[in-house]
């Protein structure tokens, strides 16, 4: 059994892809920035005698990176697995997002893998073993309005470890990138909800999240797929995870980059048709849109 550090486990992916690696009988240290936000973890763990450990770590800093795993080592002796899971997402257009937003969904989804990856990967170089997970999305490789400041993350991150995965495969190192499509998170639902803007996208996107949670996938889809990464020793670098991941995948393949950016430049009308007639979503929203920035 593999000892294995995942991080955002609080809730959504984390959370799911913790307990499933803890049932199946791996020692689990699943990190968070804020503990007390999840004591539901804690409670399951407990209940069902899990071998799954909660520890403080906030991906945006050095410090507590360093901490945390100086504190897990000390525990568990090493790590032979990282699940880089935590990620926030800021929505808007390009224009009206503050820079703010960009850097700090960067920091985290980017910066904070990157944190987490040099901290551990001294050590499992010099053991000649290990596995390096990392969750981007299928907006790693699908870029659309408005989620200009999550997919450019995402895209960093893809990148990122296609450069790993050279770069470790020598030392018997694995890479592998999880790529989620629409999964039923406390992320996905915020993402559903509207938001104001002078651009159409904002809106459009909107409903097309809360069709697809009308039918909801939930997190287990993903730590599944990660619990077989683990397990199967496979050396395949990205792997699409939920019902729809591979669908949005090929779909995107399909069309041109000119034709992509047509697709999200419709009007409205010509939009929704699209999108109803290729996945049979009525992305038409229900909700009146919220504030941008609330």
């Amino acid at each position: 059994m593999a000892s294995v550090l995942i991080t955002g486990c609080s809730s959504g992916i984390g959370f799911a892809t913790a307990l499933t690696l803890g049932r199946a009988g791996h020692a689990v240290y699943a990190t968070m920035r804020n503990p007390e936000r999840a004591p539901g973890l804690f409670e399951i763990a407990a209940k069902e005698k899990l071998r799954v450990v909660i520890v403080a770590l906030d991906v945006d800093s050095d410090d507590s990176v360093a901490d945390a795993i100086s504190a897990i080592r000390a525990q568990a002796g090493f790590i032979d697995v990282l699940v880089n899971n935590a990620g926030i997402e800021r929505i808007g257009s390009i224009e009206e997002l503050p820079i703010e937003a960009f850097r700090a969904v960067m920091e985290t989804n980017y910066f904070g893998c990157l944190r987490c990856i040099r901290a551990c990967l001294p050590e499992m170089r010099q053991r000649s073993s290990g596995c390096i997970i990392n969750v981007t999305s299928v907006a790693g490789r699908i870029a659309v309005a408005p989620m200009a400041p999550y997919t450019a993350s995402k895209f960093a991150l893809e990148a990122l470890s296609e450069a790993l995965a050279q770069e470790v495969k020598p030392f018997n190192i694995r890479v592998a990138i999880v790529e989620p499509g629409i999964i039923d998170t406390p992320m996905s639902r915020r993402i559903e909800e509207p938001a104001e803007s002078r651009y159409p996208q904002s809106r459009r996107l909107g409903g097309m999240f809360a069709a697809a949670l009308e039918n909801p996938a939930p997190p287990s889809f993903v730590a599944d797929k990660i619990l077989e990464i683990i397990e199967s020793g496979t050396w395949q670098l990205r792997h699409p995870a939920g019902p729809d991941a591979q669908a949005f995948l090929g779909w995107r393949a399909s069309m041109t980059d000119e034709e992509w950016v047509n697709w999200g430049a419709l009007d409205d009308k010509a939009w929704y048709e699209r999108v109803q007639a290729d996945f049979g979503l009525d992305a038409r929203p229900k909700k009146a849109p919220r504030t941008v920035g609330a």
